[in-house]
């Protein structure tokens, strides 16, 4: 299996805090990766670090097998990316928004018009199109923000808690709309989310984190087999991530594994 997203040793520190450890992740071609942690366990750094937004302390980061430090234009032409909270232009509408993200990818025009009515029409903002970006919701905002990332066409895309602002009916469908990327066309998913249901329902693969260090990595079934009783994925989650009084780490398992299997 092709690896898509690699980090070997990846450290971020601030001052004396390491906000991500020693990180180790292999993660291959159409896998569905799910990252979670508590709050303030380093997913977000860790993310940020793979888009290239900060800069790591000692190890390295991989897309595609193109290192994001020293080939960034190659690895970014990769990727696509859904943050918290995008950042959008409020004075431009949808449509001048989208065209602005094709020129950063030096997309045709040709390209530009078969992939961006398609884009808009599937995340339902077409008729939105021509309107502000000041004027959206932010589940407007969020769907625009998903829209943009697919108009490239990247091999992998990396979100981070993706269903902020989104109903239902629009969790379901980019829920499904992933799934579907990974499993027919490759796409490499790397996810951070506080939504443990979503997690177990559609992840081939989940790493959890904690105080910046993996405590744990393998498919559902492998995760939630280190519980010592049968339990949910939440039972597992809490008790690997639970702290003593004197703020020591119970580590249930180390990661049993780095290499994702594609889901079918």
């Amino acid at each position: 299996m092709t690896t898509m997203i690699e980090t070997a040793q990846l450290t971020k520190r601030f001052g004396a805090k390491n906000a991500v450890y020693n990180l180790d992740l292999n993660i291959g071609e159409g896998v569905f990766f799910c990252f979670l942690g508590p709050n303030g366990a380093g997913k977000t750094t860790t993310i940020k670090m793979l888009t290239g937004l900060l800069h790591a302390t000692a190890g390295k980061a991989c897309l595609g097998g193109f290192d994001i430090a020293k080939e960034p234009v190659e690895a970014k032409k990769l990727l696509g990316y859904v943050p918290d909270h995008p950042f959008l232009y409020d004075k431009l509408t949808g449509d001048e928004f989208m065209r602005f993200v094709a020129g950063l990818y030096q997309m045709s025009e040709a390209e530009y018009r078969m992939r961006c009515g398609e884009l808009l029409e599937m995340f339902e903002i077409a008729a939105v199109a021509d309107q502000l970006i000041e004027d959206y919701s932010h589940g407007m905002r969020q769907k625009l923000s998903f829209a943009s990332c697919f108009l490239h066409d990247p091999k992998v895309v990396i979100v981070d808690e993706p269903w902020v602002g989104l109903d239902p009916k629009n969790i379901r469908f980019v829920k499904n709309f992933l799934r579907q990327k990974c499993r027919e066309e490759g796409l490499t998913v790397f996810m951070s989310t506080h939504t443990l249901a979503i997690a177990e329902e559609v992840a081939d693969l989940i790493g959890i984190i904690n105080n910046g260090a993996l405590k744990a990595l393998g498919s559902v079934a492998e995760i939630k087999a280190l519980h010592n009783r049968p339990g949910s994925l939440e039972d597992v989650f809490l008790e690997i991530t639970q702290e003593t009084e004197e703020g020591v780490l119970h580590q249930v398992a180390q990661p049993s594994r780095t290499t994702g299997t594609r889901g079918s």
